[in-house]
């Protein structure tokens, strides 16, 4: 790591809530500084902006990053609702996901891989809900099944039946094309003014990019703001 890179790195460190350090000393995000650093800085201007509108999380894994959006659903006393199978991820399906999303499939159903810093990894857990649920108690968001709620299954059949009117907050880390592009599609329109949807892996997965760009292809009013996770607005 070069000197500059190593600079950058201790900057976006500094500027990590309380929370978010903890995230990461215990594991529970795969997030890089810069990426946890967007999200806090969107959910802090959203609070500022008094936007209206639930705060959503697509693929929540160790709930690392459920946490800091949970926090601020309820410091702007709004509803957080977090969607994930937890437990093993589904394949990548589309053609547009890569042999490298496919391989990094292969090893994750071969029961092969690994977790952070070594750990088991997320997907091979029997007590991943329950977990998340005792990561979001922790930071005194807990599971209340209203204003906190965690939804278990695949989104195209869980989404379906919330009734959500108004997102103000969302977060779409679910790797694949397919899914991807679910996700914006169902919350795009409901995407409030000053509304943003953060898109976690734009710059690691085909796949991910390719149903971003198809989605803005298809829907002018929306924009993309660059970065190390992409921010999705209206126009």
């Amino acid at each position: 790591m070069s000197l500059r890179s190593r600079i950058v790195r201790r900057w976006m460190l500094l500027r990590l809530s309380p929370v978010a350090k903890l995230m990461r000393r215990d594991g529970l995000t795969y997030l890089r500084p810069v990426k946890l650093v967007r999200i806090e800085t969107a959910l802090r201007r959203l609070e500022q902006r008094r936007v209206a509108g639930d705060y959503l999380e697509f693929g929540v894994a160790l709930g690392g990053t459920a946490a800091l959006i949970a926090q601020a659903a309820r410091r702007a006393d709004a509803r957080f609702v977090g969607l994930d199978v937890f437990a093993t991820i589904p394949p990548p399906t589309s053609e547009h996901d890569d042999a490298k999303s496919r391989e990094r499939y292969a090893v994750i159903a071969a029961g092969e891989a690994t977790g952070i810093g070594g750990d088991v990894y997320y997907g091979y857990r029997d007590d991943l809900l329950d977990h998340v649920g005792q990561v979001l108690a922790s930071v005194g968001a807990p599971v209340d099944g209203r204003q906190i709620r965690l939804v278990k299954g695949l989104f195209e059949e869980t989404w379906p039946t919330l009734d959500v009117e108004r997102v103000a907050f969302a977060h779409i880390d679910c790797d694949w094309h397919d899914p991807v592009l679910y996700c914006l599609n169902a919350v795009a329109p409901k995407l409030s003014e000053h509304g943003v949807i953060v898109i976690d892996d734009y710059h690691d997965y085909p796949g991910c990019r390719a149903a971003v760009d198809t989605f803005l292809e298809q829907n002018p009013g929306f924009r993309m703001v660059p970065g190390a996770n992409p921010l999705i607005e209206r126009r």
